[in-house]
């Protein structure tokens, strides 16, 4: 895995960047901002990118956007992450805090957005930022203790000035939540290039429609940038670090077996038990969430029916801890607690034995598969009910299209993820 960074100020500290050398590079559409500044963080390769220049020099009409996202394509970059200052048009966004939009506006007006100025190409972009980055982005924000704001929508302004009152008023109305004069082109540019792409953007400010805040000037945005710059510093470091272990897991990935149209049209099933059967890959799967919880205080490990039993039980094994089976209604013999869901045609239910968990016990939970996350809430809200605390819950497989792991996120809970698919 290569991982294409713009702007990360910091990263170039040779006690973090590894074997750095810097690269001129040119491309069809001129030279990008700056040199490449290439290297190694924590065994994954990196190319950094200062879309202003070394100096900041460069304003955002003038940035050489297609320059900047083809260098990083040719470099064979798998994916992009891209800092950026924003103002927010939210009060609960508050200076500080991080956010990491899933839609943008285009309010550009003079800036060349596609590759594409001498053929018709017409690209789907309703989903322009990567889902499966923003999961991680949360993940290492929590454990960092970092606020921040997810599946928010940035709109981007020619500049260079700032809005005017009655703008940043109507950008508000438009339901835009942060704004700033660089994004654009630049995602649109990564989704023509399908390269997947994800703004990691920090609030320092209210712009100017917030009259009881000083409305936002160059000073007050370089200062807050400052201010905060080791917090993104330790987010990018901490992102690349679950990559690379995400890149180990590839394996993984590349045996689990797609079966088109099963259990019903439409669907594509992602088959683990060509995972099961393959000793080295079963092994890196438990290993990795071995390596991952044996220094986390964990009571407890609870398998969702039915492949769940199978890492579950693995794992829980692996880390010295009981194991308890989560399964559907009428298929324990004690006494048990129920969940019942909804689900997309009626409901369904989830049991645990009533005596299985202890007040106050930290509750680890597993699962093969993350569809549309309603059997595992079920599962985590029916731990809690019986006076457990999830610690996390863990997957093989997530399917983000679906909207599962963005529901478990939204629930307050914390999840892990050791590979997933686009689509469903």
């Amino acid at each position: 895995m290569k991982i294409g960074i713009i702007g990360g100020s910091g990263l170039d500290d040779p006690q973090i960047l590894k074997e750095a050398k810097v690269k001129k590079v040119d491309t069809p559409y001129g030279e990008p901002s700056a040199l490449l500044l290439c290297g190694v963080i924590d065994g994954v390769e990196v190319v950094i990118l200062a879309r202003h220049g070394l100096k900041h020099e460069i304003p955002p009409s003038q940035v050489n956007y297609r320059a900047n996202l083809w260098a990083l394509k040719n470099e064979g970059c798998d994916c992009v992450l891209a800092t950026t200052a924003v103002g927010s048009l939210r009060q609960e966004i508050k200076p500080g805090d991080l956010v990491f939009p899933s839609q943008f506006i285009d309010f550009t007006k003079n800036r060349i957005s596609t590759f594409f100025t001498d053929q018709v190409e017409h690209t789907p972009m309703a989903k322009p930022f990567a889902e499966n980055l923003r999961v991680v982005l949360a993940q290492v924000s929590e454990k960092l203790s970092i606020a921040y704001h997810t599946d928010k929508t940035v709109i981007t302004i020619e500049g260079p000035r700032f809005s005017s009152r009655a703008e940043s008023l109507m950008f508000r109305t438009w339901g835009a939540d942060i704004i700033n004069m660089s994004t654009c082109p630049e995602v649109i540019l990564a989704n023509e290039l399908k390269l997947p792409y994800q703004a990691i953007a920090m609030s320092t400010d209210y712009d100017c429609w917030l009259e009881t805040e000083e409305s936002v000037n160059f000073e007050i945005v370089l200062q807050r940038m400052a201010a905060n710059a080791d917090k993104v510093k330790q987010l990018l470091i901490g992102v690349i670090t679950i990559l690379n272990l995400t890149a180990k897991n590839s394996q993984i990935k590349k045996l689990i077996r797609t079966i088109p149209n099963w259990p019903k049209p439409g669907v594509m099933f992602r088959d683990i038990t060509t995972v099961l059967k393959d000793r080295a890959a079963f092994k890196q799967c438990v290993d990795d969430l071995t390596e991952r919880y044996q220094n986390q205080e964990i009571d407890m490990v609870v398998g969702i029916e039915a492949r769940g039993f199978i890492l579950g039980s693995a794992l829980a094994y692996a880390l010295g801890k009981g194991f308890v089976p989560a399964r559907k209604r009428g298929k324990l013999p004690s006494l048990t607690q129920e969940a019942v869901y909804e689900k997309e045609y009626g409901q369904d239910s989830i049991e645990i034995h009533q005596d299985a968990i202890l007040q106050g016990q930290k509750i680890l939970v597993v699962d093969d598969l993350l569809a549309t996350g309603g059997t595992a809430l079920a599962t985590a809200q029916l731990v809690q009910r019986l006076g457990g605390q999830i610690v996390e819950l863990a997957f093989m497989v997530d399917l983000p299209d679906l909207g599962g792991s963005l529901k478990l996120q939204q629930a307050g809970l914390k999840i892990y993820i050791q590979t997933s698919f686009a689509g469903k």
